[in-house]
């Protein structure tokens, strides 16, 4: 097994919450996804902030275009490792 993870960065905290609750109801995830507040350099306001959500895939079981395709939902994208 390897320790791969995909992260879905996305526009703010509601869009976040609502893609984690998707992401289990359209992918078979092993464990819920971490959300994780990731503020913008220099900005203490919770309106700057992206938030992102990661998943662990250690049998590498998802699909990264399947995953593109899902976060744009949201107006979000996945990173690149």
């Amino acid at each position: 097994m390897s320790d791969v993870r995909h992260v879905l960065v996305l526009p703010d905290r509601d869009a976040a919450q609502e893609a984690a609750e998707a992401l289990g109801e359209q992918f078979a995830l092993d464990e819920e996804p971490q959300l994780v507040r990731d503020a913008l350099a220099g900005e203490d306001d919770a309106e700057d902030a992206q938030w992102l959500l990661v998943l662990r895939d250690e049998n590498e079981r998802l699909d990264a275009r399947e995953l593109d395709e899902f976060v744009r939902e949201w107006d979000g994208w996945r990173e690149e490792p």
